[in-house]
Order: structure tokens, then C-alpha cells, then sequence
């Protein structure tokens, strides 16, 4: 079958390699179908132009993938808008965190054929498999769909799959290579490419505010990971990876084999990636220096150990100060993510926030905080619905969810007004130690070509 993948536009300067979507593509490809890619996002092509795309091009199945983001659901509905005008529209299916936990509001809003619940590689095979074959839709594990009588049916989960070395590489042929790998991360260089790569699937952890729908996590072998590392290096000269899994840290065992075997295998590249601060100690970190890692993206989320325990991070304030003097003593940027907004949260658990940004910052990212915000799927959507606070999945994206930077439900004892300024004054402060350290590092720049005729200065701009 002719199937087209596309690509959407968020509007990002270098986008994010769609990675779901490559795995996809690689797993349709070798079940024998002929696979394009519509790449919006490179070319910032319109939605008329996909119209005019569609309609000189015949295509058996269309698909797309979106995460639960309020640009992206609004992003959907254009495309859909465009999918469902063309004549001779094919079946349409759509997947991806945004549609899995509310399956049947999605299909009535883009007016979908089917819905992929969860992870897709098998599933999607499978229904196309099916629509060849002229099966019915039921049969088909894993999805949701409408009837003749516009009821949505959701069919069995399919299990997940079990050994994940066993999942195809991702498509990279198929899509613009030489645009993605000029994707930006902490410490690489002007001269250097970048892929993201994942080490696993899922996680061990179940924060409340997460929209996880796979329990669990799958772990790829060291072997298959180096594997597909050496290809990018080889054929498209990708130099720095960044782990984009949710948790390569998943435990101190798992983060030293990675690592021990990504020095036995002399893979000579810098990484990134995702990590927990209780597991953040000196021997871990020493050793993921010496393979490569540069910069470690930590989920902090909050600087006061009554709301971690409330949003279930298991981690405590002392892990988190420790393992964060530990990263920067071994050498490697740590990353500081945290919200705001919890349940039981207030102007002094975001103030120990911002304490705690301002101690140690290494300036390698602009750090502010945003509001904490209870996508479908999460413990905290759910906690939100029976306190009434939210009422259902369209409340929250036609309602509710209009920036990601906005209140969207508020879980505090604060007023929405008294929590944006709240914000505001949190962010100004961090945006004003960000910017004076720039400064200050440009005159030092400045001083040191002048007075000391430094030859390899390189112009002031920015990159």
C-alpha cells in the first residue's frame, strides 16, 4: 500500500528528528509498503500546500503522530481539516500520546479512521495488514475506531513488545538527515551533528503529573545500541547523540554498562540524556564522563520534599542537592527541570525553586519554570476530573490548555491571577541572571581580543 507519513510544523527554528514516526515508517517499509514522508516541518509548508500535495498525489493510508502539547492538538485539527476536504481521501490514522488516553474524542475531532493506542510498530503493520485484507477493524489489537453507528470501539491492548532489540531502525533514508542533525544541544560544537537515539522504552517511575500510558521499562542491549550509534557515524557523521528516552539512568547498574560498553567500543562521541539524582553518584558520573557524557537533563520538578512526595518523584531535596554538586563536581552540565503547581503547592515551594536555580546554575541553559499541567493519561488529569477542577479531555484542550506557559488547572491555593505573577516574578529573576552572565561573558570576550590580541576569537554572533 501507498502510505504517506507527515511530518508537522511546530514552528521550531531546527525540529526535533520525528523519531516515533521513523520507527514507524522502518517497521510499514519492511512489511513491503511503499513509505513517503511529507516533511511540513523542514519546508514550513501550509496547510493548503498539503491540500494541493493530496490531491495530485493518490495515497492508500495517511498518517500522523502528536503529543498531548496544545500546539500540536491545534496543529491536528488543521491537518485533519485539510485530510478530510480532498477527494478520494485515504484511510486515516492517527498515534502518539496526544490521541492514546482519549481515543474517541480524537476520532469524533479529526474525524480519523483509527486511532493507534500506545506504542506502534506491530499495530500499524497489523491494520494496514488488515485493510489489504479487507478484515474488520476489530481484529486488530491496540486501536480505536468508529462504527457504522459512530460508536467508538476500542479493541485489546496489544502487549508490548518484549525484546526491543528486535524493532527495525529507525527510517533515516527517508528523511532530510542533513536539516535534523544541525539540532542544537548543551556543549556541542559548531562543527558537529546531532541524532537523538533512544536506550529504552518507558520507565520504572510514576510521577503524577506524567503521561506514560506503557508501564514498565524495556531496555535495549548495550550491542544494539552501539550498532545504530556507528551507523549514524558512519553514514551521516553524527558526533553527539542525545539520549531521548525518557530515563537512560534507570538504575546505577544499567548507566555503567552503557557506559563501559560504550568505551570498550571506542565510540569516540559526546551524549547526552535523561537522569535521577539518587542515582547520581560520584562513580556513576565519573564514569559517564569518561564515555562521553557532557550534559545530564534532570527531572527536579520541586525543591520541597512534602510536594515530591505528593507528585510521587521518589526522590528527596537532599538526593537532589547531592547528586547535583556531584554532576557538577565530575564535570558535566546538569539540566534543571522544574514546575510549578502541584498539588499543595505555593509562593514558598516556588521560591525554594528558584533558590536553588540561582545556587547552581553553570549558565550552559537558560533555566525558568513553568506551570505544571495535567495532560490526559496522567494521575493528575484524573485528580483533576474527580475534584472538579477539569471536566473531561475537551474541557482541557478547548478550554483549559491554551499555552503551555499558562495556568491550565489550578491545583493551588492562589488565585490564577496571584499564581501567573507569582510566575512571572520567578522567571523575571532567572531571565535576569541569564542574560547578565551573557553579558558579562561578552565584555570578558571583548577585554581578552583587545588587550590580549586573542587570534582565535571568531566574530560576536551567535549560533
Amino acid at each position: 500500500m501507498k502510505v504517506l507519513l507527515i511530518v508537522y510544523d511546530n514552528d521550531s527554528y531546527i525540529h526535533w528528528f520525528p523519531q516515533g514516526l521513523a520507527y514507524i515508517a522502518s517497521a510499514l517499509r519492511d512489511a513491503g509498503h511503499e513509505i513517503t514522508i511529507y516533511n511540513q516541518d523542514k519546508y514550513h509548508y501550509s496547510e493548503e500546500h498539503l491540500k494541493e500535495y493530496l490531491i495530485k498525489n493518490n495515497f492508500d493510508v495517511i498518517g500522523i503522530s502528536v503529543i498531548a502539547g496544545y500546539y500540536q492538538y491545534q496543529k491536528l485539527l488543521e491537518i485533519s481539516k485539510v485530510i478530510n476536504s480532498v477527494p478520494n481521501k485515504p484511510f486515516y490514522m492517527i498515534g502518539g500520546h496526544g490521541p492514546s488516553p482519549e481515543p474517541e474524542y480524537f476520532l469524533n475531532k479529526t474525524n480519523a479512521d483509527a486511532v493507534i493506542i500506545g506504542e506502534g510498530e506491530v499495530t500499524a503493520v497489523d491494520l494496514l495488514n488488515a485493510l489489504k485484507n479487507k478484515r474488520n477493524l476489530s481484529t486488530v489489537k491496540g486501536i480505536a475506531y468508529l462504527d457504522d453507528e459512530s460508536e467508538c470501539i476500542v479493541t485489546e491492548r496489544r502487549n508490548l513488545i518484549k525484546d526491543i532489540d528486535t524493532i527495525s531502525f529507525p527510517a533515516w533514508d527517508l528523511f532530510p538527515m542533513d536539516y535534523y542533525s544541525l539540532l542544537r544541544m548543551p556543549h556541542i560544537k559548531n562543527d558537529e551533528r546531532c541524532m537523538p537515539v533512544l536506550s529504552a522504552r518507558g520507565c520504572p517511575f510514576k510521577c503524577n503529573f506524567c503521561y506514560r500510558m506503557d508501564k514498565g521499562i524495556r531496555l535495549r542491549s548495550p550491542e544494539n545500541i552501539i550498532e545504530e550509534i556507528k551507523i549514524l557515524k558512519e553514514k551521516y557523521n553524527v558526533s553527539y547523540i542525545a539520549f531521548s528516552d525518557e530515563l537512560l539512568m534507570s538504575s546505577p547498574e544499567r548507566t555503567k554498562e552503557l557506559c563501559h560498553a560504550f568505551i570498550e567500543a571506542d565510540l569516540d562521541i559526546k551524549w547526552d540524556c535523561n537522569g535521577r539524582l539518587n542515582f547520581a553518584t560520584s562513580d556513576v558520573l565519573d564514569l559517564m564522563k569518561k564515555a562521553g557524557c557532557v550534559f545530564i537533563n534532570y527531572g527536579i520538578e520541586c525543591m520541597d520534599d512534602e510536594i515530591l512526595e505528593v507528585m510521587n518523584k521518589k526522590l528527596t531535596v537532599q538526593q537532589i542537592i547531592k547528586g547535583i554538586e556531584a554532576t557538577l563536581d565530575a564535570e558535566i552540565s546538569p539540566g534543571f527541570n522544574i514546575i510549578f503547581g502541584n498539588i499543595g503547592e505555593n509562593e514558598e515551594t516556588l521560591k525554594k525553586g528558584v533558590e536553588f536555580l540561582l545556587k547552581y546554575d553553570d549558565h550552559s541553559q537558560l533555566r525558568t519554570i513553568r506551570p505544571v499541567t495535567p495532560y490526559p493519561g496522567s494521575p493528575l488529569y484524573y485528580y483533576a476530573i474527580d475534584n472538579g477542577l477539569l471536566d473531561g479531555v475537551e474541557d482541557f484542550y478547548e478550554n483549559k490548555h491554551v499555552n503551555s506557559d499558562l495556568l491550565s488547572v489550578n491545583f493551588t491555593e492562589l488565585s490564577d491571577e496571584e499564581f501567573h505573577k507569582a510566575l512571572y516574578e520567578a522567571n523575571k529573576t532567572l531571565i535576569e541572571n541569564y542574560y547578565k552572565h551573557q553579558l558579562d561573558s561578552s565584555i570578558e570576550t571583548a577585554k581578552k581580543l583587545y588587550f590580549e590580541l586573542d587570534e582565535t576569537f571568531r566574530g560576536f554572533r551567535q549560533s
